[in-house]
């Protein structure tokens, strides 16, 4: 084994053991890796405080304390808002009982000629009230076990209360942790890390940035315009939308389902929907040619299957913690393999020409036609050592 290819190797085995840790780890890395996202947002803005003169750790503390106030600012508003929303869907909860039994369900059993006993919604209803009892139970062991152990509470409790500890100290030391990662880089390979780094770190706050404000101005407009519509849930349906747009079209499918339903429950009319579709494909335009080329632009250039891939594999690898950085992890990957492209292009395997393939041979054919001739290139197999003759012209 030579000396490089013993290299590769080291490096190949240190590799799988990080990932094979952290995947060992990952269900107590949620608030680590949340703190680190925030510390992420926050460094720019704390590296040019200390541009202007301050200290890192002044500088810090006043990104700090604006993250807090906005973060706190943000569930007092939210919060009530939110809570009327619940109260009125779930005052509404029977009228949308009422829909989907005496209209939606007649509908769908006319156009589809289906067996009326499949949409029998006492017999439903009486199924659900036999099976009630075990999910009761069930239910009942679980909260038991939950209060009588409260370890799942006080997890919960920890990680939250962790996650600004964990974020403070992260941006604090951010460029000394980075310096220190650089300073235990392999040296052949540190310039190539180095440049991938940068480009990276480009490439994902765009990503990040550009997306949560794509996420909050969609959640804006939709709220909004589905408010002023008169939709009761509109906010909440708006607030959903905006939240899910992370996922190509999944939030506009949401969104969209919701309050159509919610629309032809409250209205019941034609124009109320025809409403909710033209603020939909408003929101998909603005989203698609204004929202996202201005803040996201497009040096990401993740396709949405490839979206929608990230975010299935990160959640089955990693549950929460995968679907939370799906995206950021698949933008990071989308640099490396740009790079091992550019590098396959460069390499002999790529560049370097073949001999051709003895089996096949180019003939050069001339075709006689009424309007002149034409000529064109013929790949003919060979059966021998001799020389397939081209037809006459």
């Amino acid at each position: 084994m030579t000396h490089d290819t013993s290299r590769r190797w080291q490096m190949l085995a240190i590799a799988a053991a990080i990932i094979y840790v952290l995947w060992l780890l990952a269900p107590v890395l949620m608030p680590f890796a949340f703190a680190a996202m925030l510390a992420y947002l926050g460094d720019p803005l704390a590296d040019r405080l200390e541009r202007l003169g301050l200290g890192r750790t002044l500088a810090v503390s006043i990104v700090f304390i604006v993250l807090l106030l906005l973060a706190i600012g943000a569930l007092l508003l939210l919060i009530p808002l939110i809570s009327r929303q619940i109260d009125n869907l779930v005052q509404n909860l029977p009228h949308y009982v009422d829909w989907a039994r005496n209209t939606a369900l007649p509908w769908v059993q006319a156009k589809l000629h289906l067996d009326p006993s499949a949409f029998d919604t006492d017999r439903l209803v009486e199924q659900f009230k036999e099976h009630i009892g075990s999910v009761g139970d069930a239910a009942s062991t679980v909260i038991g076990k939950i209060s009588r152990s409260s370890l799942g509470v006080i997890a919960w409790l920890t990680n939250l209360v962790l996650i600004p500890v964990v974020a403070f100290y992260l941006l604090r030391d951010w460029d000394r942790l980075v310096a220190w990662i650089d300073r235990m880089l392999p040296r052949s390979i540190e310039p190539t890390v180095a440049h991938l780094a940068r480009e990276a770190d480009s490439v994902l706050g765009a990503f990040v940035r550009g997306q949560l404000l794509v996420m909050l101005a969609l959640g804006i407009f939709y709220g909004a315009a589905l408010t002023i519509m008169g939709l009761s849930v509109g906010p909440l349906i708006g607030m959903v939308a905006g939240l899910l747009s992370f996922v190509p079209y999944l939030g506009f499918i949401v969104g969209f389902g919701s309050a159509l339903i919610a629309a032809l429950v409250q209205y019941g009319d034609w124009s109320h929907v025809l409403m909710v579709v033209g603020i939909f494909t408003v929101g998909q335009l603005l989203e698609g040619y204004v929202l996202v080329p201005r803040l996201v632009g497009e040096k990401i250039g993740l396709h949405p299957v490839a979206v929608i891939f990230a975010v299935l594999a990160g959640g089955y690898l990693f549950g929460f913690l995968g679907v939370l950085l799906a995206l950021p992890a698949a933008s990071v990957i989308l640099v490396v393999l740009r790079y091992l492209i550019e590098r396959y292009r460069q390499s002999d395997l790529y560049t370097e020409a073949g001999r051709g393939d003895p089996v096949l041979a180019e003939v050069d054919v001339v075709v006689a036609t009424p309007q002149g001739t034409v000529e064109t290139d013929t790949v003919v197999t060979r059966h021998d050592d001799t020389k397939d003759a081209a037809p006459p012209a």
